[in-house]
């Protein structure tokens, strides 16, 4: 049965923003609304922009950012069509759905996991996780955006006490179009990187001398950051789907996870999990902390909504992101929108600990982000990253049919499964040996250690998928 055909909005909604993410609100009204339901398919983008009196590149840009985000896809015969969930999706991303808001050692500003490992010389192909593509993002949209933030004489003020109103209210938007968390610029606390807010929040939440639970494997950054900060890590082992709520302890006061792409393994949590953990959360007292440090990346899955979204996660979820994944480290930025209860008290030990951001890269990154620079970018990067992914996977199914590759559905890595217990650690040796840099899934176990590779594509061409496939298979199959 074809597809019906939405007719499309009448007029944009009134506002500054600029029209494509006008565009993208109209949409997500019309989701929110029930006039626009999965499987039916949006206007032709010439039909849309004649209806609305805008320029075709308006309407593109909008359907480009609306697919980045997993809303849409495009099919055969050029139509654009609604995916499943996206009714879900959207409800969350709408601005009336969110909640008004309440009230260590310096980390690294570099956010990626390859702790203790050399840098790779040059010529070297770097396929360690954590890494984006540079090259992606729009030299005049930098330029642009740097213009804009560089003030005329420095100010005074200690980074610790600096707010940062323009960035805050980019992302209260930015989140509720890409992530579905609802949250008001008031709920956005601006940090350096993802490792600060995680001493933030333990710190606001008391958790020095008490339990956190978190991801075995998980990401070793984010143990170092909450053990630096006096609590103590439990390990939980995760399954296909994640961690299962089921799993923590009544003790537990806190725990870490990475719902929308397991890190490394690459799971998505399941709906019925995440409403699981929000309820046991709020039942015992326990903060939960998800980070998203990927999660605007989705190939060929439905969206799903941040677990900040699941009814009654504003009282006890805290949600982190940052521009490292997105963007790139350089900016030294990220965000975390903390439970309504604990905002002021992450702010003061923001401010006690010194963990302040620079105004300067969040006047920039709020720039990329109300000018529409970053959804542009970021329908730019899903395009290639999707490209690179299957010609890897395509590449590595070839040469290395006997192993199991996990995480493809989500993120800028995936994680090549060893049978029988193989050495992954000289396995990843021997790949440096031959100008292949990757990690074993091994360094990031607490518990029982698993075997595997773990392999970032965002920076690798597809032409030269086939030949690292091969250099697995040899260092697979190479006695040590």
């Amino acid at each position: 049965m074809p597809a019906r055909t939405w007719p499309g909005p009448t007029q944009l909604p009134a506002g500054p923003g600029p029209l494509p993410h006008r565009l993208v609100a109209a949409v997500l009204d019309a989701l929110v609304r029930g006039e626009l339901a999965p499987g039916d398919a949006l206007p032709s983008t010439r039909s849309a922009a004649a209806q609305l009196r805008l320029s075709r590149g308006v309407v593109v840009a909008a359907y480009d950012e609306l697919a980045a985000a997993g809303y849409v896809e495009a099919r055969m015969g050029g139509r654009t069509v609604v995916v499943d969930g996206a009714d879900r999706a959207a409800r969350p991303a709408t601005p009336t759905a969110g909640p008004v808001g309440g009230d260590a050692p310096a980390p690294d500003r570099v956010e990626e996991d390859a702790v203790g490992v050399p840098t790779p010389p040059a010529g070297d192909l770097d396929l360690r996780p954590g890494h984006a593509e540079p090259e992606l993002i729009s030299s005049r949209d930098w330029r642009a955006a740097w213009r804009h933030a560089i003030p005329d004489r420095p100010g005074g003020e200690a980074l610790s006490r600096v707010r940062h109103p323009d960035l805050e209210q980019a992302l209260a938007a930015h989140l509720r179009r890409f992530r579905g968390v609802p949250c008001t610029p008031e709920d956005v606390v601006i940090v350096p990187n993802a490792s600060a807010a995680f001493t933030l929040l333990a710190a606001a939440a008391g958790l020095r001398g008490r339990t956190v639970a978190v991801e075995d494997p998980g990401y070793r950054r984010a143990r170092v950051a909450l053990t630096e900060a006096g609590a103590r890590v439990r390990p939980v082992p995760v399954d296909d789907d994640g961690l299962d709520p089921a799993l923590l302890l009544t003790d537990d006061a806190a725990v870490y996870l990475t719902p929308a792409h397991q890190y490394p393994l690459g799971a998505r949590m399941p709906v019925a999990r995440r409403a699981e953990l929000v309820t046991a959360a709020v039942r015992e007292g326990r903060l939960v902390v998800e980070d998203d440090y990927d999660g605007e990346f989705r190939y060929g899955v439905p969206p799903m909504p941040s677990v900040r979204a699941v009814d009654g996660a504003a009282d006890c979820v805290a949600h982190v992101g940052t521009a490292s994944k997105i963007l790139t480290p350089d900016l030294g930025l990220a965000w975390v929108v903390p439970p309504r209860g604990l905002v002021g008290e992450v702010r003061r030990a923001q401010d006690r600990l010194a963990l302040g951001a620079s105004p300067i890269a969040s006047t920039a990154l709020a720039h990329l982000v109300a000018s529409g620079a970053l959804g542009r970018h970021l329908a730019r990067a899903s395009r290639l990253y999707r490209a690179r992914r299957d010609a890897l996977v395509t590449a590595l199914m070839h040469e290395v049919p006997e192993a199991r590759v996990t995480g493809v559905e989500a993120g800028l890595h995936l994680v090549v499964l060893l049978r029988g217990g193989a050495d992954d650690d000289g396995v990843a040796a021997r790949l440096r040996e031959r100008g292949v840099w990757v990690e074993p899934l091994s360094a990031y176990c607490l518990g029982e250690p698993r075997s595997g590779l773990v392999i970032g594509y965002a920076r690798l061409p597809e032409t030269r998928a086939p030949s690292v496939a091969r250099d697995v298979a040899r260092a697979v199959t190479a006695r040590p």
